[in-house]
Formats: structure tokens, C-alpha cells, sequence
């Protein structure tokens, strides 16, 4: 079915947000950007581009600049947020007594509340109450996206039709959104996945090699499905695009900030300084923290994500974290 050229608001002007838009706008529907920013924003109007994150990345005829924020909204069947977690529910506010009642709202915004430890749907009910919404989550980088390379990804939303009308919205030649329901599983492994491709990262820059690379990767995926199902998602969810798919793809390449961030904390820089080396925010810095006082909460085992938070947030020694995974009691693989 050829979807209708419905006008969607992205708003996010960093480089996911970008890449969406881009994308959106390369199917043919009227897109606006909008941002924080208004010379970042006037950048961008002028380049038909993103200098600051996405310069590679020509803008299509449909991706407009709008600076104003209730214009935006107003021309728009949908939107779209792609903001990082922390300003996930400020955004949200801000949006609120803007939308029309029939309006959908989607996120790309990966990672738990660090306040709350609320899911982004969990903030998305309490201040946007009941309206369809949806998560966009899978392995994409947004270099990738906006270079128009082949890409999968997962769209879930409990309001089936609009899950199904976005990703056929979204979907093109070189871009294919698949759909489910579970949003707690997808949202789940968006914010686990940052974590384990800290420790991903930290393995490599030690030198550790792919042994140790795939068992991280492998135990890691572990983690991320004893919190999912404990939080109600769905153990078949983690074997996808957003759960399997994700953790593999920001664990072993280097364009994944969370990846690179743990190789600057193996040459030995502090976490702050190695934060502001990656000079973007790094997903898996507030989420170690989110999913250790989370899996505390519930009694889920997660040594590599616990170790991961000890290192960035305790100052533990890299060395200690590894004897201290390395040194645990044999048990069963398949123990839940």
C-alpha cells in the first residue's frame, strides 16, 4: 500500500533527529525540523544541512527549518522526538499544551529516566496522558541513515495502525521498519545495549580480543532479557533488531559513542574527561546508573552492567571490575 505524504514535526536537531528527518523527507513527506537552538537551527536553514552533526548529509526538497515551535506542530499530522533521555520529559512538557487531540506522538529517545527510572512511554503517559504513541529503536547510526545506506529498524506501539502507517511512512528502498508491540522490550534493550558497549569498549582498548568481545556481547544480551521480561517485556523482543541487533552494532563499531567512551576509560582518561572527548552525549553514562538503582529495585542480576557503573561512577579500577566478572561462581548459562 503506498502511504499517504502525511507532514510530520521531528523535533531533535542533533544528528538523529537529522538522520530521521532526512529520512521522512526522502519518502516524500513534508518534514519539519525543529530545535533548541536558533543558530544552530539558522545553520542549518542556510546549509540545507547539519555542519555540526550530520555535514555529510544533503537536506531533500521536503525537510524545512521551522524555528517556531507551535508553527511546527500545527502544519503536522505526527510527531517525531529524538532528544537524548535526560531532556526526554522537559521536551515532552514543552509539547504538551501545543498538540491538536488527534496528534501522534513517536520518540527515538533510547535510555531510562535517571530521576524516576521510568521507560520513555511511562513519562510519555504521565505528561502526555492517553494519545497513540510509538518508539522507533534498532541498529542505526545516524551517519548511516542520512548517507542513505541500507538500514532496518523497529517500530512498536500498542495502537497497531499507527505503528504500521509510521513504518510504512518511513520505509523506502534503503530503509525498512519492521512492527511489533512490545514497547517495554524495544525501549528496554535501546537503554541496556549503551551499557554493555561501555564495557564493549573499555574490553577492546585493554586489548582483550574477540573472545572476550563476543562474551560480553553474549552475556550482556543475558542482562538485557532478565530486566526486559522483569519489567514486563518479552523475551522473543531481545532476539530482534532492537534488542540483539542494537547490542551488536554499538558493541563492535566505532562509530558508537558508548563504544568509544569505553576505549578512552581504558587509556586510562576519567570519565568525564573521556565524555568530553566523544564532544556528543553518551547514552550509556547516565543509563549505568539508571539500570543498576532500576535492577537493584526489582533483584535482577547484571554483574557486567553493575561493574560498568562501578567504574564510572565509583571509581573502581578497570582491572578489579574484570577480576570481580571473571571470579564469579560457575553457574548455568541458561539460569534465568
Amino acid at each position: 500500500m503506498e502511504p499517504r505524504r502525511e507532514p510530520m514535526a521531528v523535533i531533535g536537531a542533533g544528528s538523529w533527529g537529522t538522520a530521521l528527518a532526512i529520512q521522512m523527507a526522502r519518502e516524500g513527506h513534508p518534514t519539519y525540523l525543529w530545535g533548541r537552538d536558533p543558530d544552530h537551527l539558522e545553520t542549518i536553514r542556510s546549509a540545507r544541512r547539519n555542519l555540526r552533526y550530520l555535514p555529510g548529509a544533503e537536506f531533500p526538497a521536503s525537510l524545512m527549518i521551522e524555528a517556531d515551535l507551535a508553527s511546527a506542530l500545527r502544519r503536522s499530522r505526527d510527531v517525531l522526538v529524538a532528544v537524548p533521555s535526560h531532556a526526554f520529559r522537559e521536551t515532552l512538557t514543552l509539547l504538551a499544551p501545543q498538540l491538536q487531540p488527534a496528534t501522534r506522538v513517536a520518540w527515538a529517545t533510547k535510555g531510562f529516566e535517571l530521576a524516576s527510572g521510568l521507560l520513555p512511554h511511562q513519562v510519555a503517559v504521565e505528561v502526555l496522558g492517553a494519545r497513540p504513541t510509538a518508539v522507533l529503536s534498532g541498529p542505526t547510526f545516524a551517519k548511516e541513515v542520512g548517507a542513505g545506506l541500507p538500514t532496518a529498524m523497529t517500530i512498536a506501539s500498542r495502537d497497531e495502525s499507527f505503528g504500521a502507517e509510521l513504518a510504512r511512512a518511513i520505509s523506502g528502498p534503503n530503509f525498512r521498519a519492521y512492527t511489533q508491540t512490545d514497547i517495554i522490550g524495544v525501549e528496554v534493550g535501546g537503554a541496556v545495549k549503551n551499557v554493555i558497549a561501555i564495557g564493549s569498549g573499555i574490553a577492546d582498548g585493554l586489548g582483550f580480543g574477540a573472545n572476550t568481545r563476543v562474551a560480553l556481547i553474549t552475556r550482556g544480551l543475558a542482562e538485557m532479557m532478565r530486566l526486559g521480561v522483569g519489567l514486563g517485556g518479552h523475551r522473543e523482543t531481545f532476539m530482534g533488531l532492537a534488542g540483539l541487533g542494537d547490542l551488536v552494532l554499538t558493541c563492535t563499531d566505532d562509530q558508537s559513542r558508548n563504544r568509544r567512551f569505553g576505549i578512552a576509560l581504558s587509556l586510562g582518561k576519567s570519565p568525564s574527561a573521556a565524555e568530553s572527548s566523544i564532544n556528543q552525549v553518551v547514552e550509556g553514562v547516565p543509563a549505568a546508573r539508571a539500570v543498576r538503582d532500576v535492577a537493584a529495585t526489582l533483584g535482577i542480576d547484571m554483574p557486567i552492567c553493575l561493574e560498568v557503573y562501578r567504574i564510572v561512577y565509583e571509581g573502581k579500577s578497570i582491572r578489579a571490575a574484570v577480576q570481580a566478572l571473571m571470579g564469579r561462581d560457575v553457574r548455568s548459562e541458561i539460569e534465568s
